[in-house]
């Protein structure tokens, strides 16, 4: 009976050891973190500029059309 608990026991770590579902999670979350840290940096940079520099020229062109009438 104790063979059993040990061959048991043996077999459970080893399925444990070779099991690599974990790790591979941890390096999608590191790729993720990653990613985001690209995207955050392009917004929040030249980019981020260009693009409110040109919502604020489509906002002023909108008003403009709408006090010429």
């Amino acid at each position: 009976m104790l063979t059993k608990a040990f061959v048991a026991a043996q077999s459970a770590f080893y399925s444990f050891k070779n099991d690599e579902r974990g790790v591979t999670a941890i390096e999608y979350a590191i790729i993720g973190v990653a990613i985001s840290a690209i995207v955050l940096a392009v917004f929040n940079g030249d980019l981020g500029n260009a693009l409110d520099n040109a919502m604020g020229t489509i906002e002023k062109n909108i008003n403009t059309a709408n006090t010429v009438k």
